[in-house]
């Protein structure tokens, strides 16, 4: 009787029980030349994809800038990617946004429709239930713009696909956490 096929490695066995999630990190950094390669540099030296990506200055005065990253991995692979963000030296704050209770994340879409007839009715009713704002018209097509949970957005994008889908633009996961606190 042959043996039953054995796993290459015990690290085969360790990988395959452990889940992904997905985490979105919120990090305050030193706006200075090359911080935005060296978080990035990161990601890529050790192998973890950036699901999204957003930077912008928040603070001209204090000169500092947000990073907000979305990413997947194991709990040890996402703490490993906190701990390193917090030892940048550039890096001021760390918060994994999807921990937090108080943690809010939204993003920004336009969706480009095509349609006539039924089908611009349609796609018109749907933007109004997504609560979508007309920024462009045509009387070939809408331009959409949709803000919301990502989840929100690609339903709604998938919602459009059947309604002539031309194209979609989308900024990334933001995030701020309620209350008074600050970041």
């Amino acid at each position: 009787m042959p043996d039953p096929v054995q796993p290459a490695s015990v690290y085969d066995l360790a990988h395959a029980e452990q889940e992904e999630s997905r985490a979105t990190f919120a990090v305050l950094v030193d706006n200075e030349p090359g911080v935005l390669h060296r978080v990035v540099g990161l990601f890529a030296a050790r192998g973890y994809n950036i699901d999204s990506l957003t930077v912008a200055e928040t603070d001209g005065s204090a000169h500092t800038s947000r990073i907000t990253i979305v990413t997947r991995g194991t709990l040890q692979v996402l703490s490993q990617i906190e701990a390193q963000l917090q030892k940048m030296v550039s890096t001021r704050h760390v918060q994994d946004v999807t921990k937090d209770p108080n943690g809010i994340e939204r993003e920004l879409a336009l969706v480009k429709v095509r349609g006539s007839g039924v089908e611009r009715v349609e796609a018109l009713r749907v933007a109004d239930i997504f609560r979508a704002k007309v920024v462009d018209t045509t009387h070939e097509s809408f331009v959409f713009e949709v803000t919301g949970a990502s989840n929100k957005i690609d339903k709604f994008v998938d919602l459009m696909r059947g309604l002539g889908l031309v194209e979609v633009s989308r900024t990334g996961v933001l995030s701020l956490q309620r209350g008074v606190e600050v970041f």
